[in-house]
């Protein structure tokens, strides 16, 4: 892509803010003045707002203070003028219901500090799972210079002598404890080797792969994403962070000018290659439609489907992003896609380089953490995306966390109305179940839980874990967390609570999986599913009020994004009128 930097020196959005001598001027610079601000910080130069979701809620960001001063470095060594903004934070392990209900609001609120204050660029320091795509989001829809940098992950952790991976090990403990080969002592000290520094999830989880999925975009610098969090290189990236916006604001490069249809393409081909969470594709459908960018799932079926998992990481492999990072990280398997001839090579980056002038000189040092492509987890990695008169708009699966003989399956229905209803009956030994059924679990979506929690990967009866038996197809409209694995049917569209015919499953209905030719098949007539919908009727009851109502009100389908309808497409970032 060719792109032509803007003439510089100009006058900058933040000079109706701080440049002149007006009242309003004054009014806006002198109070900035209260905290020692020299003068000439305010002559013009860029003014750099660090978006910094830091929470002490946020376990994964509550590194970022230190990283925020390292990106104010930068900034000031590359002559522009940083200001840090604390922005919503989503706490993927403290927030109830679940995080995503709040990705929208957290990109709603910092799309209008953005909009709002005196900003030209923005640098988006961020981390755990929601942070990433709600700030991406905001920058989409505002169109101001922005580059992601962010916190990095965990170190490894060990047990027994086993690696530990944050998230993965603790559904794998959790079923162990059911199955009687794990004690609940071992299950609590296992807990301490879990997440043992700063950082997100150390295996190639949601937060790993939004980080991934930023580089891969052109959105970070490249080689930003597996840096882990407490290794020194983690802070030359965020202080060589801070110095590329500073001249990306005098460049005027803008999201709008990197996120194209080519690099969203660019990102689904790395995000099969790394066996990347199957959050990426709700969270990179919503991007696109804040930057205007027609990406549907049909787009990642089509590009992921002939792309091998190449790097072997938990969940889908043995290793962890420590090890990912020490075989070359995320350049290499770039490299590798293009080599391939499935990256759009002159895709734009914030660098100002391309996507392949800034990889195809970088070397793989462990090929037994970043594969050849003829030892690959999977020939065809990627995201699955299923259809039928199940899922009509669609469901997902992860083939590499998936067990290959049940990629084609026809089994039972065990029906679980709510996450309540799964609770109250999948350890009584009198559930009729057995590892030929499949579990169908109903009203997870994005209003039914409400917000769409990662409760997908439903744990098995222990009856049948004490068989040994370790994975069942499972069917929801809810998500899976990115460090979970299992052959299981994902963010079936239309979700049960806006009358899908997953609403409309009965105990004992014969369901087929057929991965291979895409299909998702309730074993009924049209006429049966036809009667049963027209006597549905929805047993959620809608918020009363705040932003639950709104949320309820508003959300899209997990399809499109389960983006909020009224923030869809790009708003710009218009100064607007003082008031004072």
């Amino acid at each position: 892509m060719t792109f032509k930097p803007a003439a510089w020196p100009r006058k900058l959005r933040s000079q109706t803010w701080f440049g002149g001598t007006s009242k309003d001027n004054i009014y806006h610079r002198g109070w900035m003045k209260n905290q020692g601000f020299p003068p000439d910080l305010f002559d013009g130069r860029p003014v750099i707002g660090i978006l910094n979701t830091w929470s002490e809620l946020t376990p994964c960001n509550a590194h970022l203070n230190d990283l925020a001063q390292r990106v104010k470095h930068g900034i000031y060594e590359a002559g522009g003028f940083p200001v840090e903004v604390p922005v919503f934070s989503a706490s993927e392990s403290a927030f109830r219901p679940t995080a995503m209900m709040f990705r929208n609001l957290a990109a709603m609120a910092v799309e209008e500090q953005m909009r709002g204050q005196p900003m030209d660029g923005c640098v988006l320091l961020v981390g755990c799972d929601k942070t990433t795509p709600s700030l991406l989001m905001a920058a989409a829809s505002t169109d101001l210079p922005s580059i992601v940098v962010t916190g990095g992950p965990m170190l490894n952790g060990y047990y027994k002598n086993e690696r530990v991976g944050s998230g993965t090990h603790l559904w794998k403990f959790s079923e162990a404890v059911k199955a009687g080969t794990m004690t609940k002592e071992e299950f609590v000290e296992a807990e301490a080797s879990m997440s043992r520094s700063p950082g997100s999830c150390n295996t190639m989880g949601t937060a790993s792969t939004m980080a991934s999925m930023a580089e891969a975009l052109g959105m970070a610098l490249s080689g930003n994403a597996a840096i882990p969090a407490v290794d020194s290189r983690r802070r030359v990236m965020a202080q060589l962070t801070g110095r590329r916006i500073v001249q990306m604001v005098k460049d005027d490069l803008k999201p709008s000018d990197i996120l194209t249809k080519q690099a969203f393409e660019n990102a689904i081909r790395t995000n099969a290659a790394i066996g990347g969470s199957t959050n990426a594709v709700i969270h990179l459908l919503a991007i696109a439609g804040r930057v205007g960018i027609d990406l549907t799932l049909e787009d990642w079926d089509r590009c992921g489907r002939d792309v091998p998992t190449i790097v072997n990481l938990l969940p889908s492999g043995k290793y962890l992003m420590e090890e990912f990072f020490y075989a070359g990280g995320l350049p290499v398997v770039i490299k590798r896609l293009g080599e391939a001839g499935l990256l759009h090579r002159d895709a734009l980056t914030v660098s100002g380089e391309t996507a392949w002038d800034q990889v195809k000189d970088v070397q793989n040092h462990n090929e037994d953490v970043i594969l050849p492509a003829a030892k690959a987890l999977t020939q065809s990695g990627g995201v699955v995306v299923v259809k039928g008169n199940l899922a009509p708009k669609g469901a997902v699966l992860k083939p590499s966390a998936a067990t290959p003989a049940l990629m084609t399956h026809r089994g039972r229905a065990v029906v679980f109305e709510d996450i309540d209803d799964y609770k109250a009956k999948i350890n009584d030994e009198a559930l009729d179940i057995d590892e030929t059924c499949v579990m169908v679990l109903k009203n997870c979506g994005p209003k039914g839980y409400p917000g769409m929690a990662e409760v997908g990967n439903m744990g098995l009866p222990p009856k049948v874990l004490r068989k040994g038996i370790t994975d069942m197809v499972r069917i929801s409209d809810a998500r899976m967390s990115g460090t979970a694995y299992g052959t299981v049917v994902l963010h079936t569209s239309p979700e049960a609570d806006a009358g899908g015919p997953l609403a409309v499953v009965q105990n004992g209905d014969m369901i087929e999986l057929d991965v291979p030719n895409r299909r998702l098949h309730l074993d009924i007539s049209d006429a049966e599913l036809a009667a049963r919908l027209a006597k549905w009727s929805s047993r959620v009851t809608p918020p009363a009020s705040g932003y639950a109502l709104l949320h309820h009100q508003h959300v899209q389908g997990a399809d499109t994004g389960a983006d909020l309808d009224f923030l869809k497409g790009c708003r710009g970032n218009p100064v607007g009128k003082d008031s004072h």
